[in-house]
């Protein structure tokens, strides 16, 4: 009965660092059809292991710089040792067209970009079940100093005070019941009546209401005579 808009959900996940982000989208990966995990581009150099197009759109500075003049990205900013991040219009709008959700793995500063430009997308925010399991995982990750440790520990300090920018938020206590959450969360957001174009009535339907409409209102014609 009802004509469903196709176009996908964007979706931005955000949260401190250490805080499971990455590992839940994988999750949804396994569970979720027509989804879609955006790719950044950036113009740093590829580390030992990382694959273009798969971890990174790998591009040149001057490429990235001309793409920006052409207003090919969401969003972008420059960050550790002056190099670009963004994200790719072109292919977040081929799956979206084809009715795949997308998900944007950002930090806030860029999903507050997005949400002054697309403020319809879908905003989940991620915390941690408590500051003292967040600076746990951070250490048991073992690949950064004390420093710079301590510097994301502040970071994510003014993160969570963000929190209420965002339409959802869902705690990380538990892999599997956070993966269920967001899942559910973007499930819901397909069910929603703005997304409906139009309903549909075949002749049949339209002759059983309007049989319904006539019976109700002889019974209600009949309790009037009664009374």
């Amino acid at each position: 009965m009802i004509k469903k808009k196709n176009r996908g959900t964007l979706v931005v996940i955000s949260g401190p660092s250490g805080v499971g982000k990455g590992t839940i989208c994988n999750e949804l990966k396994k569970i979720r059809k027509h989804f879609w995990l955006s790719i950044s581009a950036t113009s740093r150099k590829p580390r030992k292991g990382e694959v273009d197009g798969e971890n990174y759109f790998f591009i040149s500075k001057e490429e990235f710089e001309e793409r920006i003049k052409n207003n090919d990205f969401l969003e972008y900013a420059i960050v550790h040792n002056n190099d670009y991040y963004g994200t790719p219009k072109k292919e977040i709008e081929t799956h979206l067209n084809s009715g795949d959700d997308v998900i944007l793995e950002i930090d806030i500063e860029g999903a507050l970009k997005i949400k002054e430009k697309y403020p319809e997308t879908l905003f989940i925010f991620i915390l941690p079940p408590s500051m003292d399991k967040l600076i746990d995982r951070l250490i048991k990750r073992g690949t950064e100093s004390k420093e710079k440790i301590v510097k994301r520990f502040r970071k994510a300090y003014n993160e969570i005070n963000e929190v209420t920018k965002y339409n959802y938020v869902v705690v990380n206590d538990n892999l599997e019941k956070a993966v269920n959450k967001v899942n559910s969360i973007m499930t819901a957001e397909r069910c929603r009546v703005d997304r409906i174009e139009e309903i549909l009535l075949n002749n049949k339907e339209e002759n059983i209401h309007e049989l319904l409409v006539e019976k109700d209102l002889e019974n209600k014609m009949f309790e009037l005579k009664e009374d």
